[in-house]
């Protein structure tokens, strides 16, 4: 028998004749709360007094006896032990019971609101106290700590904390993996970024957190790893956040170090060699423990783990040459992608990414997509890409109005999960006004008939007793908007027979020929390294090619978006400062009206640019790009810190502008949306792909194959 029925059993006996009203508390009660009760008088502290008005002739010893029998099965006793008790006639069914106790109540008088029998017999006053108790009950077992993220961060985490963890935490008893973090909230500065949130984490489990950008996605991650907020102490947790530092280490062996345990039984390995060869006599003692290490080592398989550093390296793009390199020899890019190896080869138990596709080529991607479908432990990600969610996460975990809702599933799951709970929400709400509408039309109009002043009176009651009337939250709709502009007529970007190198056994290019007009949708596509961005330095003409021609359009003006714009936005000012400076001449209302094109209106825009959320500083990005009215656009990774909701509203926006698009992107809904074209960088020449996206992705997963 459940708990639950077992408590309710025995107080059913006792009082048979208990009213539905008290039965519900006391079962929830109970239900809820008794892991927290320790002693006897804890359980009638919580129940006692409600507990006495269903009986008067029940004295406080009789009460304390029956708390005695329940606490004694709550940890553990047989049903039968502690006071004697009178036996049944015949055996109770606690679903008769409740149908006998709801025959009782008045018919209800719609879906909401059951009318509850007037004379209750618990008081409900005293009914009150009894809550209030519990409550400090549990606010003496369920305390609040506020935990300061690291000095110079406005953000904030306080957690309730259960003593009976706490417990298992203390004596180590705490072995589960799973992590289960129960009413936190958080806060950046003055804003509540969440509020009484619920997080589970199951072992093993893949979860995508989404968000529309600035809810606190990356501050959640952050809380998490830096301990902010509490995971138990054996869990390791690992957020790849910050790039390696660049010195001296080979690459391979800077992801061989991070295994902790492995580098320094190695390093012990060393140190005790080098005491015997000193020595030059054995030591019985330091033999005995270079056996262990050896063992150990070969326990965990040491001797496989370079082979299997280069695999993460390999499908993360380094070649053999480069995983031999320092890593001060990397860009911050690539020292980006040498931490996500590091983790990737460390296995953590909680692994922490945000936007992990951000630094990665389309072969990469598609490779860590495979690489994290057979990750062992947990993952909590963050993610713009819609096919990456897809592909990865067993979990959906939505961010928004300051809360967390869990979906099963992955992304495409989550739509339409999402989509249906929203539509019910509004026909329930919908029922519910049309509910209330017809209350308040009858008592206005019988307000001042005396032969209705009753049935007026209970209308009004019965009105005030409704749930209250919330409408249904929907996210504000993300919309981008460029300006209109005149077609250009073609050609309006050419490359003839161009060729580019630095030097001359380093050649870029040769013999590209290409050309777009202002019907165009482009992408270019290709491995890191393979020349996309020196492309885009040519076709924008702050490079000239070492042979061949470029021509542009003489009333050609293009609008450039790199992926380092967001980096090199002045942070210590705000929005309207900023393209004040830059554009000067104009009110302060055509600055704000440029912002609102994308999203950055009201208060956001008189914020600092530092406060702002990566993709709301990309917006800031968008407007200044689009202050000189352009009619031709070159976008370099301009995914890169959007939500999923601003990326889809950049496609929208995208495919309504006037003028040509050439895109660097490894977005791969994106590309679909908007790019009829495909250009290749590959092989010192830059081809159009027949057969578009597909064909490309075919290629990338073949040469994947061949690797393996």
């Amino acid at each position: 028998m459940a708990a639950s029925s077992t408590y309710m059993k025995i107080i059913s006996e006792f009082f048979p004749t208990i009213d539905g009203e008290i039965y519900q508390y006391v079962n929830g009660v109970l239900d809820t709360s008794a892991e927290h009760f320790d002693t006897s008088d804890d359980v009638y502290d919580a129940i006692g007094d409600v507990l006495k008005e269903v009986d008067e002739d029940k004295t406080d010893e009789e009460i304390m006896k029956l708390c005695d029998r329940m606490i004694n099965i709550m940890k553990g006793g047989d049903l039968n032990s502690g006071a004697a008790h009178k036996a049944l006639d015949a055996p109770i069914h606690l679903g008769q019971l409740a149908e006998n106790m709801a025959n009782r109540s008045e018919e209800t008088a719609s879906i909401w609101l059951v009318n509850k029998d007037r004379e209750t017999q618990v008081d409900q006053k005293k009914l009150e106290k009894a809550e209030a108790k519990l409550r400090q009950k549990q606010q003496k077992v369920d305390v609040p700590v506020i935990k300061p993220v690291s000095n110079g961060d406005m953000a904030s985490a306080s957690q309730m904390s259960d003593r009976k963890v706490d417990r298992m935490e203390t004596s180590g008893s705490n072995k589960t993996y799973d992590i289960r973090i129960e009413n936190f909230d958080i806060s950046y500065g003055d804003k509540k970024l969440l509020i009484g949130a619920d997080m589970n984490l199951n072992f093993g489990r893949r979860y995508g957190l989404i968000g529309r950008n600035g809810k606190g996605k990356t501050t959640l991650l952050r809380m998490l790893s830096n301990g902010s907020l509490r995971i138990p102490s054996h869990i390791t947790a690992l957020h790849v956040e910050q790039e390696v530092v660049g010195d001296d280490t080979i690459a391979l062996e800077s992801v061989l170090e991070s295994d902790e345990k492995r580098h320094r039984l190695l390093t012990e390995e060393r140190s005790i060699n080098n005491q015997l060869n000193e020595e030059n006599r054995s030591n019985s003692k330091l033999s005995s423990r270079l056996a262990e290490i050896y063992h150990e080592l070969e326990a965990m398989e040491a001797d496989k783990a370079p082979a299997k550093a280069a695999v993460i390296l390999s499908g993360l793009s380094f070649t053999p040459d480069m995983q031999k390199q320092c890593t001060k020899e990397f860009s911050g890019g690539w020292r980006m992608r040498l931490a996500l190896a590091r983790a990737l080869f460390s296995k953590p138990d909680l692994l922490l990414l945000d936007e992990p596709t951000n630094m990665l080529d389309m072969k990469a991607i598609i490779w860590l997509e495979n690489y994290l479908q057979t990750w062992p432990t947990t993952i909590l990600v963050v993610s713009h890409d819609r096919t990456f969610l897809n592909s990865v996460t067993t979990d959906i975990l939505h961010l928004h109005s300051q809360r967390l809702d869990a979906y099963r599933g992955d992304y495409e799951v989550f739509v339409k999960t999402r989509t249906e709970k929203l539509k019910n929400q509004q026909r329930e709400y919908e029922a519910q006004k049309v509910y209330r509408d017809s209350i308040q039309v009858f008592i206005d109009r019988f307000r001042y008939n005396a032969n209705r002043a009753s049935q007026v009176q209970s209308k009004i009651k019965l009105l005030e007793k409704l749930p209250e009337l919330k409408p249904l939250e929907k996210d504000q709709e993300v919309i981008l908007r460029f300006p209109e502009t005149d077609k250009l007529s073609p050609p309006v970007l050419q490359l003839d027979e161009a060729s580019f190198y630095y030097s001359q056994d380093k050649v870029i290019f040769k013999d590209v020929c290409i050309s777009a007009c202002s019907e165009s949708r482009i992408c270019i596509v290709g491995e890191n390294g393979a020349g996309k961005t020196t492309l885009l330095k040519i076709l924008l003409g702050e490079l000239d090619p070492v042979s061949g021609i470029r021509h542009g359009h003489r009333n050609l003006r293009i609008g450039y978006f790199s992926q380092h714009h967001v980096d090199q936005l002045d942070m210590n000012v705000t929005s309207i400062e900023l393209l004040a400076s830059r554009f000067p001449g104009l009110n302060s209302e055509a600055y704000r009206h440029q912002l609102g094109s994308f999203g950055v209106s009201g208060e956001l825009a008189t914020r600092s640019v530092a406060s702002l959320s990566g993709g709301q500083k990309s917006r800031v990005a968008f407007s200044a790009m689009c202050m000189s009215n352009p009619n031709f656009f070159i976008l370099d990774e301009p995914t890169n810190h959007l939500d999923v909701e601003t990326i889809e509203a950049l496609g929208k926006a995208l495919n309504k502008f006037q003028g040509g698009v050439i895109l660097v992107s490894h977005d791969e809904r994106l590309i679909r949306n908007v790019c009829k074209e495909l250009w290749v960088c590959k092989d010192r020449c830059v081809r159009s792909i027949e057969g578009g996206f597909d064909e490309y992705k075919k290629l990338v997963e073949e040469e994947l194959a061949a690797l393996k």
